[in-house]
């Protein structure tokens, strides 16, 4: 909550259609300060118009949004001057160097972070004289963030920030991410990967054509819907997921990128009865192995499909 009791983003029954399509038909949430609150969904999912319409950039068809108190209807530029954006594609110009670009950005507001600090703060003072064109894709996105901090913002919209990166770059923006809420920072973020949202989002929205899912911390996401662990192994044509759901222990069955999961109960007893099945049939069931449930078994549960298909 902000000092006032208000939240940073309050959203109610928020609609945006293009034609036909409804990208976002009738969502609720709100964001409280100094959490990191995640979107996650597939592409298309609504997840960019949503950030869209919070940053201003697109006008809403109907529903209330506010951020930071203020109606992004009528109080777009107050608002402004209070966040931080960084979008999905950013277009940097190619021959202004990291530190011109902050300087150019910084310009455009009455308060600024001074731009050595805001280098220092995304890691990049080795690269401070280079052209734009010049740095590598987690460089450019670790400028793309720093650009957002220009103006100190209370609240910073990131977008789809690690798409394309190597493990490497997607985990040092993970450390700039926690960074700026242990700044006091409220941070809102699209993304597409379970993990990401499972490191960083204090709370985490689910989010498929359109419309929020499921919403909480992902600890009470998989709380709600698992209480059982997951029997997995390489998919196999005679072991048909339907069938194997009739196990002992076994509360659900579900196939997912070349794998077939039994969330058991029970798992000494399904994995005896698991072998017992195959062993009739002359198979064996390649790369066994069991888990706790994940976010990834929450978006499967709930729209039928894993996220990366």
């Amino acid at each position: 909550m902000t000092q006032s009791g208000v939240p940073v983003i309050r959203v109610a029954d928020l609609k945006k259609y293009y034609g036909d399509v409804k990208a976002v038909d009738g969502i609720t949430f709100e964001v409280e300060r100094g959490e990191v609150f995640g979107m996650l969904g597939p592409n298309g999912a609504g997840k960019t118009t949503t950030i869209e319409v919070l940053e201003g950039l697109r006008p809403p068809d109907s529903g209330t949004v506010e951020v930071l108190g203020l109606d992004v209807r009528h109080h777009p530029q107050s608002i402004k001057e209070r966040i931080g954006v960084q979008l999905q594609s950013v277009s940097l110009y190619p021959r202004l160097t990291v530190t011109e670009l902050l300087d150019l950005f910084g310009s455009f507001f009455s308060h600024r972070v001074p731009t050595k600090q805001l280098i220092e703060a995304v890691d990049l003072g080795e690269r401070a004289k280079a052209w734009s064109m010049n740095l590598s894709g987690g460089q450019q996105q670790r400028l793309s963030i720093a650009l957002a901090l220009v103006n100190d913002p209370e609240l910073v919209f990131l977008d789809e920030p690690t798409t394309g990166l190597d493990p490497q770059a997607r985990r040092s923006l993970w450390d700039l991410i926690r960074g700026l809420q242990e700044r006091g920072k409220s941070v809102m973020l699209t993304t597409h990967y379970m993990e990401e949202a499972t490191e960083l989002c204090s709370r985490v929205a689910i989010m498929d054509h359109g419309h929020i899912l499921e919403m909480g911390a992902v600890s009470d996401l998989i709380g709600r819907r698992f209480k059982e662990r997951a029997v997995f192994f390489d998919s196999n044509p005679r072991l048909p997921a339907d069938q194997l759901a009739r196990l002992g222990g076994v509360t659900r069955a579900a196939q997912e990128d070349g794998q077939t999961v039994l969330y058991s109960s029970d798992v000494p007893g399904t994995i005896a009865a698991l072998l017992a099945t195959t062993d009739g049939l002359g198979v064996e069931p390649h790369n066994l192995g069991i888990r706790q449930a994940t976010l990834e078994d929450v978006f499967l549960d709930l729209t039928g499909r894993a996220l990366r298909d």
